[in-house]
């Protein structure tokens, strides 16, 4: 059962924090349909965010709302160059992204320089959540 509106956590930038960030999520959104594919995704962000950005060693800020009939969750990073890593003929994270919430994601840059990564789940799409 969701006992919050919105969940908001800042988190140490490196890489064994990936699995606090999982349990955060997971336990806020406790019972809430689809919440195995909202935790892969706040995943996938969080280690794009230690990974490539000047989040790595300093923080990262992670926020979940859960609404009627959707989950929207957001990784804000520190912001920093983008490198797209090659297309190798094999899914990487942010394609199993859009395989499970299509075109419902995006990452945009603050006036100050953040990168806010975020993706909205909706909770008819099929999943075992």
């Amino acid at each position: 059962m969701i006992t919050a509106n919105l969940y908001a956590g800042v988190f140490h930038g490196a890489p064994d924090q990936i699995g606090q960030v999982r349990g955060a999520v997971r336990e806020y959104l406790n019972g809430c349909p689809r919440s195995d594919d909202v935790v892969l995704i706040v995943s996938e962000f969080a280690t794009n965010a230690i990974r490539h950005s000047h989040s790595r060693g300093q923080f990262l800020i992670v926020r979940a709302e859960v609404f009627r009939h959707y989950v929207w969750v957001g990784v804000q990073d520190l912001g920093g160059p983008w490198h797209p890593r090659q297309r190798d003929g094999r899914p990487h994270g942010l394609d199993i992204l859009a395989a499970l919430v299509g075109d419902n994601w995006r990452t945009e840059v603050t006036s100050d320089g953040y990168r806010i990564t975020w993706a909205r789940v909706d909770f008819g799409e099929a999943s075992d959540g």
